[in-house]
């Protein structure tokens, strides 16, 4: 008393009357917030109704045990009664280390109006970005982690708002059923826009990688899976579920792999959206509002799920899986490893019972008459694959010839005749020594052009795509943005940093293959030098001229379609889909040239001209990727292009490359055409040529009406089907010619 009486004597007497008012003012404020806010002891699956205003608040406190042991979810549900409401409920629920606030009606957006319109629907009429209203709105409250075997909590609902008018409502707090899932148990739960959900999963011993699936019967409306850490807040809401973890759009099916050390606590949880429109899911779009704060009606968004925890592949599948696909491709080294012994061992006994009958006819003086006999009986080949024995127009005199009285003086020989292309390519039956004049070296080096020249367009073109394919998984493993690659998420395994390497390990076949083509063709390039450089008479006259520069580029651009396959399995998007397909147009034009190249080795295209064309390919490929979905003028250019070259190549083809393309080309064929359609009907000189390049019309003719048609989306496979049709038409044309008429 004393020390209040001394602090009494030194104020003034007005002051304190002044301390006693605020006093009073300040009882009087709390008294009030007493009044306004009312707390009630609510209890757990119970609904509530009531209103809310501007002058009252209530609060719900909720008391629950908490095990460590167990974890069950807790869910707030709020659905307003109330028609269009000037403000909107705030509800806000308090936790021991955790708040979650949401408003009543929830307003979510669609994507902005900029992302989906290229142009506005009208010249100077802007278009808004759709809002969705949900009046009734259901949330699952993020569990705070627990000290004890067990403790009691306590949070607090928290409704109020700020409308001067009553606002009805409806309130219940319940328990969520099988909120932690179980391994290989399937749970069905329904979710919306304004009411998602999410389920807890731990791992169990021994379990270090599972698959978490999430199915549905119905397509739309489309929806989100998302995988996230044990934490507070939980973003499962359609505006903030790509913040974190990993997220997956689905339709009807989608799945996530989840390993252990990515989760230090052991556990994760499984949220479900249900997002407001279907575009992400190629879903069609509404209409766009021409006024700013327009709401749209949300519809029936309601989607059943059912979601299922399995355990992915342990460790010792996942090593013999690898192990049994190694072994498999070198079980080829280990056949043609025997296949080749088993051909060392034949040819070595038969040189050494060659040696000793070339010792024996040497003796006796038959040298002369055996060189004979073998040249004699040398096989002419015709260009149409037909075959017959050697006379003396395809392989010079005979004997009996060579032995006549008749001097060569006597004739009066044309020396064009064995060296003019136009008369030589020209001849009606051409046989392949016809076509097969060039020197040897020269055309060696030629073809050894194509193994250079693939060998730079492979390092040029790979190592940027390895560069590109190495950001996507960056990016696909700091954002946790999985719609960024098309895996086959339900097979797809991990290793490492890369999402599926399963799909890059099934691309080793291409690559082991590719490099065992090209030890084969080294083996055999040797062979044939060392037959050169001994005189064998077999490699210096018999068969075609040997040039393996195709089929090192073929077994190269086998071995890089492996690679880049791997590179676009890294990261699968229908924008990298050429990754996987541009070696295939080289492999399929490659094929070909060597199919040609057998019949006709001095006429073949040169290196340049064919890498060209199929740069050419490859440009039209990515040009159909990027403009060609749904585009009518891109698909009428391509198939008039698609044509004339059909037409340029079988002129090409047919006239053995004697012809011109200039100003007279028209005037020519017109003459032609005059000849030998009107004036007399006569048909064509090279017969098979043309039943060829016929059926090789027909077939790319329907092919460039069916694009026109139907115009496919995939332009890539698409291409790639002109090419590999071609291909296996000029095989099987290839094939039936030297059945047929009996060409071993």
């Amino acid at each position: 008393m004393g020390l209040f009486a001394r602090w009494k004597s030194r104020l003034k007497p007005g002051a304190v009357g002044a301390d006693c008012v605020l006093l009073w003012l300040l009882w009087l404020s709390v008294e009030q917030q007493a009044a306004k806010g009312s707390q009630i002891n609510a209890l757990f699956g119970v609904t509530y109704n009531s209103t809310v205003n501007a002058e009252n608040e209530t609060i719900y406190a909720f008391n629950h045990t908490v095990s460590r042991n167990q974890t069950d979810g807790v869910r707030v549900w709020v659905n307003l009664q109330s028609e269009n409401p000037k403000s909107p409920v705030l509800v806000v629920v308090r936790q021991k280390q955790a708040v979650l606030s949401f408003q009543v009606p929830l307003i979510l957006r669609g994507l902005p109006a900029r992302r989906l319109l290229r142009t506005e629907p009208v010249v100077g009429w802007p278009v808004y970005q759709r809002k969705y209203q949900y009046t009734q709105v259901g949330r699952t409250l993020c569990q705070p982690p627990t000290h004890g075997m067990s403790e009691n909590q306590l949070f607090y609902v928290d409704v109020s708002t700020l409308s001067i008018f009553g606002i009805s409502y409806q309130l219940r707090v319940s328990h969520v059923e099988s909120f932690t899932l179980l391994t290989n148990t399937k749970f069905s739960f329904t979710a919306t826009p304004s009411q998602p959900q999410y389920f807890k999963y731990v791992f169990p011993d021994g379990v270090d990688t599972v698959i978490v699936k999430v199915n549905s019967q119905i397509t739309f409306p489309c929806s989100v899976m998302s995988i996230q850490d044990i934490q507070c807040p939980v973003y499962d809401l359609d505006n903030n579920v790509a913040f974190i973890g990993m997220y997956q759009t689905m339709t009807t099916t989608a799945a996530i792999t989840v390993q252990r050390k990515d989760f230090p606590s052991n556990s994760f949880y499984v949220i479900v959206v249900v997002k407001t429109e279907d575009e992400a899911c190629g879903g069609p779009l509404k209409f766009y509002p021409l006024l700013p704060d327009k709401l749209m009606d949300p519809g029936n968004r309601s989607k059943t799920l059912d979601v299922v925890v399995t355990p992915a592949i342990n460790s010792e599948v996942y090593i013999f899986g690898m192990l049994f696909c190694f072994g498999i491709f070198l079980s080829f080294y280990v056949l043609t490893v025997t296949a080749a012994c088993v051909q060392y061992k034949s040819v070595f006994s038969n040189q050494i019972f060659r040696s000793f009958c070339e010792c024996l006819f040497q003796s006796l003086c038959w040298n002369h008459f055996v060189s004979f006999s073998a040249k004699s009986f040398f096989l002419c080949v015709a260009d149409n694959g037909s075959t017959f024995k050697r006379s003396s127009e395809c392989a010079g005199r005979s004997r009996q010839e060579s032995l006549s009285s008749v001097e060569e003086d006597d004739y009066d020989t044309l020396a064009d005749i064995d060296s003019d292309k136009n008369i030589v390519r020209t001849k009606k039956f051409l046989c392949v020594s016809d076509l097969a004049r060039k020197d040897k070296r020269v055309l060696s080096k030629k073809y050894q052009i194509y193994f250079w020249n693939i060998a730079t367009i492979a390092v040029f073109y790979a190592l940027p795509v390895i560069q590109l394919v190495i950001t996507y998984q960056t990016v696909v493993n700091v954002t946790g943005n999985q719609d960024i690659c098309y895996y086959n998420f339900l097979c797809a395994h991990p290793l490492g940093p890369i999402s599926s390497f399963n799909n890059i390990l099934s691309n080793l076949g291409y690559i082991l293959l590719g490099l065992l083509f090209l030890l084969i063709v080294l083996c055999r390039e040797i062979i044939h030098k060392r037959a050169l450089f001994r005189n064998d008479l077999a490699a210096l006259e018999c068969g075609i001229p040997k040039h393996f520069g195709l089929y090192y580029a073929m077994g190269t651009a086998l071995m890089m379609e492996g690679i880049l396959s791997a590179c676009y399995h890294v990261c699968p998007n229908y924008t990298n889909f050429q990754f996987d397909t541009s070696f295939m147009y080289m492999i399929a034009g490659l094929c070909m040239l060597k199919l040609y190249q057998k019949r006709h080795p001095d006429i073949n295209a040169s290196a340049y001209t064919a890498y060209a064309c199929l740069a050419g390919v490859i440009f039209f490929s990515v040009l159909g990727v990027v403009f060609g979905k749904g585009n009518t003028a891109f698909w009428i250019v391509f198939s008039v292009i698609h044509i004339l070259a059909t037409l340029l190549l079988s002129t090409q083809l047919y006239y053995m490359g004697r012809w011109r393309l200039d100003s007279g080309v028209l005037r020519r064929m017109v003459y032609i055409i005059y000849t030998d359609s009107i004036r007399q009907c006569s048909g064509p000189m090279y017969i098979d040529r043309m039943v060829l390049l016929v059926m090789g019309n027909i077939v790319n003719w329907s092919l460039a009406a069916y694009g026109l048609i139907e115009r496919p989306n995939d332009f890539a496979s698409y291409l790639l089907a002109i090419g590999i049709c071609n291909l296996l038409l000029y095989f099987a044309f290839y094939i039936i010619m030297k059945v047929s008429l009996g060409h071993n």
